[in-house]
């Protein structure tokens, strides 16, 4: 009775090791980066601690008189950016280690992660992630990425890594618009293989 349990038991994940290597493969993870604090405020306001009054661009200024609109503080939410088609780069790439060939049923081919956001001194957004290659095989990876403002688009790129090693584990670095142009997020997601 143990032997032929163990024989249906056998028999079954043979049977669906083709299928969750083929769901593994095809599932893609995004992966997201923020410039700025996690958590976002309903507006532009700010409650004074001590007398908790909220301020917001409508009722502060000298003497309680509203400000000018030309005197107020840039407003993210209302920038307008124009987005054309999306640009292809290859990243600057740093070889930083190496990873196990583990890829099959739950494990992708490569992974990314650890992706970060910031503007660079050339006045830039810059984004910085790590990627792996989990197969045995060599593997040229195409990378999407995009560069947004209040779930709007700013920028979008292509990023064309040259082919990686099995088992290798390189960081990436890439740029994005122009740091006039307000992000405060970055989506990643493999395009291929």
């Amino acid at each position: 009775m143990r032997f032929r349990s163990l024989c249906v038991c056998a028999a079954v994940a043979f049977c669906l090791a083709p299928i969750l290597s083929a769901s593994a493969q095809l599932k893609r993870v995004q992966l997201v980066a923020t410039s700025g604090p996690a958590s976002v405020s309903e507006g532009p306001g700010f409650r004074d601690p001590l007398t908790g009054k909220v301020w917001t661009p409508d009722n502060v200024g000298e003497d309680g008189k509203p400000l000018d609109p030309s005197d107020r503080a840039f407003d993210p939410g209302g920038q307008a950016v124009v987005v054309g088609k999306p640009s292809e780069q290859m990243p600057r790439i740093q070889r930083v280690g190496r990873v196990p060939v583990t890829a099959g049923p739950t494990v992708p081919l490569v992974e990314i992660d650890n992706l970060a956001l910031k503007v660079n001194p050339g006045g830039r957004w810059r984004a910085v992630l790590y990627l792996q290659n989990n197969s045995a095989s060599m593997l040229a990876v195409d990378i999407a990425c995009a560069f947004t403002n209040e779930g709007k688009p700013v920028s979008e790129t292509i990023l064309h890594v040259p082919p990686v090693a099995s088992g290798e584990r390189l960081g990436l670095s890439f740029h994005g618009p122009a740091s006039e142009s307000y992000v405060d997020r970055v989506a990643c997601n493999v395009m291929s293989p």
